[in-house]
């Protein structure tokens, strides 16, 4: 039978075929990274898109087929046809879903979908009702099922191997051409292949649909599928920019950041590389691109780092995990550099991905190690200061062990001295000296701290008493070593108080104050030694904190008197003065020495005020006995070094004798050889005394400063022997000599001669028959209140 073709729905079989596979490439882009549920859902959208696809071109080519006799369909076997065209296309989708498909699986794919598509183009035909038998030529039956295998396998193959093809519109139109254009081909081979001819019987009857019907049908199915498509490539296209605005936008934050952003896929590979990690790390994005993110770790923490990537991806949640990190970074010269990394990641269905924003972190390590240096470190010799040196003796402490550890507290002896001789910036590299030396006595577990100023502190763990007392004197030993400052010999000492732990304390603050208060005693029996802390010491402070606490209140308390020793002319045994002399009788502790408490009182700076007291005192004193008719002598008041510094001492002492109304000559003001250590200052002061019509004596003469060039200086006009030579001069032949050598030097001089402490009439007729002056001590009188002083002088008068 002679048969035509409808070059329109040609056209239309051809156009759907090529919309099918159009559509079919937009799906298996998305499958191949799609999941679980997702992956079943894009397989069978994909294989009934296909499908209907495939089978609507071929029944519109049908319709498109036209014999000279009538022909309708059997609308059950229309439907049947269906079935292989769909369960074909979804195993070909579901091949392509496979992340690990090979060559041979296409292959195989292939065939089968092959088998449906002729399955389904034979079994339409036998839909065909109509008075004519169908037979096929062998030759285009065979061609006809070789290009349905091919058909398959090129759309088997432009599934698979393009999956990102939605990008790239061009490529996809082109793939889509190709897959339409087999199909149909195998269709139109197909037909070819039939051969009709024209018999008497009546065709089958059964549910039966005739070409306009069916034309209709087919007509309505293949403008929805249109409407659908076109929904579908419009749905896409809006997404498709909106993607590439999102990404456009995504790209300009990540390309202008200063900060390094990398992203990588699951498989570790970079697949985004900004200007910041090209300037972070050296290397441009093209030669990055595609490599292993574990490029920019070190070897020898990639291990690490892999581990921690594998944490993340287990969770397999679609969020930013944003946790920050400080890893070690490597740069493509080989380079190592702090960095800080704020690791996320996200799951889409092209699987998890890894986005790290890492900033170079060197500046502010270092700055931390300034700080750490600043807060922890001495600044002059690079030794733990105070506070990392309590952080190091809470943490020993802290561990709560019964260990014994010992506190050497050290002290350098003379470095005012040196510092004063030499200047700050020598003493500044003495103490450097100082550090280098010391450093060579410790430990390695020890830690040697500067506390301030030339006080330095060592903790030695598991050091006890033995082993303490050989490293103080390592230690003393190896400071009392000549120093070079200048050019010059140096040499210095040192004073060690030593705290043991457990045994002088349980906290920081027990043994640091033990091992200071140790350090003093240290100072006190002579320097250049070291002393174990006791309880005595303790006992001793803890007297002396009471002991001044008690002073600031007691002088406005009525607490202190003063005492008065008699001075007597050695020639005519005639009283010249007085000696004012301070008590202090406390309510609860009774009389307390002076030996004791006037240390004290200069320490605290209470000597002012108590040394203003017993000046005004002695001189309103002094005056009441001239008042009383008494014959005016002098009173002596010692003055100590503090008060003597004081600028306005001449206006204190001015203020006195006004107040008291005595004159000038009747007040003798004692002063320490202490107070020419600042020479100059000390002679402007004399003077200003003098100049106020008082007399200057130097008191304890012999036993201070040693030099004597200050006698022809300073506007004196007594010397003072000290009772220490004074009680040896019968049975000590050098402290004899001295005595007669003071007394001669005074003479030449033209001064005034007076000894204290005579307690025996041998002592006075010995400084007598030397020509000394004047004398004090018990063999005349002890000191005693001005009440009894009163009758002294009473009695002492009718004597003379």
């Amino acid at each position: 039978m002679h048969s035509t073709y409808s070059l329109p729905l040609v056209l239309l079989s051809i156009a759907v075929a090529i919309f099918s596979g159009y559509v079919s490439l937009d799906i298996s882009s998305r499958l191949k990274y799609s999941e679980h549920v997702s992956r079943i859902r894009w397989v069978s959208a994909g294989a009934l898109s296909l499908g209907l696809g495939i089978w609507g071109m071929h029944f519109i080519g049908m319709l498109a087929f036209h014999l000279e006799a009538d022909v309708s369909y059997h609308i059950g076997i229309v439907i049947a046809s269906i079935i292989p065209a769909i369960i074909s296309s979804g195993f070909a989708f579901y091949t392509v879903s496979q992340r690990s498909a090979r060559p041979r699986d296409l292959v195989i794919c292939a065939v089968f979908i092959s088998i449906g598509i002729v399955s389904m183009h034979y079994v339409g035909m036998e839909a065909m009702l109509m008075d004519a038998d169908i037979t096929y030529d062998p030759f285009m039956w065979l061609l006809s099922a070789v290009v349905a295998f091919v058909a398959s396998l090129v759309g088997l193959y432009l599934m698979f191997s393009l999956p990102d093809v939605s990008r790239f519109h061009w490529r996809k139109v082109t793939s889509a051409i190709l897959i339409g254009l087999a199909v149909s081909g195998m269709h139109y081979i197909g037909m070819s292949a039939a051969e009709f001819t024209p018999t008497t019987t009546e065709s089958a009857s059964g549910f039966s649909m005739d070409s306009a019907l069916l034309a209709y049908w087919i007509g309505g199915s293949v403008m929805t599928l249109f409407l659908l498509m076109l929904i579908s490539v419009r749905n896409e296209k809006q997404l498709e920019t909106q993607s590439e605005e999102l990404e456009m936008r995504f790209q300009s934050v990540v390309e202008s950041a200063n900060d390094a952003i990398i992203v990588a896929d699951q498989d570790r590979r970079i697949v985004e590389w900004n200007h910041g990690a090209e300037r972070l790390f050296g290397c441009p994005a093209e030669k990055m691109l595609g490599q292993s993110i574990t490029l920019i770790i070190p070897e020898r923490f990639r291990d690490a780092h892999e581990r921690g990537m594998q944490r993340y991806e287990a969770t397999k949640e679609a969020r930013v995990i944003g946790q920050t990190v400080e890893l070690v970074g490597l740069r493509h010269d080989g380079t190592e550099f702090p960095l800080e990394m704020s690791l996320g990641t996200w799951t889409t269905e092209k699987g998890m991905f890894f986005s790290s924003i890492i900033r170079d972190i060197s500046e502010r390590k270092q700055i931390q190690e300034q700080i750490n240096d600043l807060v922890y470190l001495d600044t002059l010799t690079g030794l733990p200061n105070r506070r990392l040196f309590n952080d190091r003796l809470d943490a020993l402490l802290a561990q709560g062990n019964e260990s014994t550890f010992s506190l050497f507290y050290i002290d350098l002896d003379n470095f005012k001295v040196i510092n004063d001789r030499f200047g700050h910036s020598t003493g500044d590299v003495f103490l450097r000296q100082v550090t280098d030396r010391l450093l060579t006595t410790i430990g390695k577990t020890d830690t040697l701290a500067r506390l301030g100023g030339d006080e330095f502190i060592i903790l030695s763990p598991n050091t006890g008493s033995n082993l303490a007392a050989h490293r103080a004197q390592q230690i003393t030993n190896a400071l009392n070593q000549l120093f070079i400052l200048e050019g010059e010999e140096v040499f210095t000492s040192l004073s060690i108080g030593i705290s043991l732990y457990p045994s002088d304390g349980h906290t920081a603050d027990d043994l640091l104050k033990n091992a200071d208060i140790a350090m003093y005693r240290a100072k006190e029996d002579g320097k250049n030694g070291f002393q174990f802390f006791t309880k005595e010491m303790n006992e001793s402070v803890a007297r002396k904190s009471q002991l001044a606490m008690a002073l600031r209140k007691s002088i406005g308390r009525g607490e202190f008197t003063i005492h008065y020793q008699p001075q007597i002319n050695l020639e005519t045994e005639a009283l010249i003065g007085v000696e004012a002399l301070v008590r202090w009788t406390h309510p609860e502790l009774g009389m307390i020495s002076p030996a004791e408490f006037i240390p004290i009182a200069e320490e605290t700076g209470s000597i002012h005020r108590l040394g203003e007291f017993v000046l005004n005192e002695a001189c309103r004193q002094n005056k009441a006995w001239q008042d009383a008719g008494v014959t005016p002598f002098r009173v002596a008041v010692n003055i100590s070094a503090l008060q003597f510094a004081q600028k306005d001492l001449p206006v204190i002492v001015s203020q006195a004798l006004e107040a008291s109304g005595l004159a000038p000559e009747y007040l003798e003001l004692e002063l320490t050889e202490t107070v020419i250590q600042s020479a100059q200052s000390a002679i402007e002061t004399m003077e200003e005394l003098v100049a106020l019509g008082v007399h200057l004596s130097i008191d304890d003469f012999g036993t201070g400063y040693s030099s004597l060039s200050y006698l022809k200086l300073f506007p004196i006009d007594t010397l003072k022997i000290d009772q220490h030579f004074t009680k040896n001069i019968e049975t000590d032949s050098k402290d004899a000599a001295l005595v007669k050598t003071i007394i001669r030097m005074a003479h030449e001089l033209g001064l005034n001669v007076i000894a204290e402490g005579v307690e025996t009439k041998a002592q006075a007729e010995f400084l007598k028959a030397e020509d000394c002056n004047q004398a004090q001590g018990y063999y005349y009188n002890k000191p005693m209140p001005a009440e009894e002083l009163d009758s002294f002088l009473y009695r002492y008068k009718k004597s003379v």
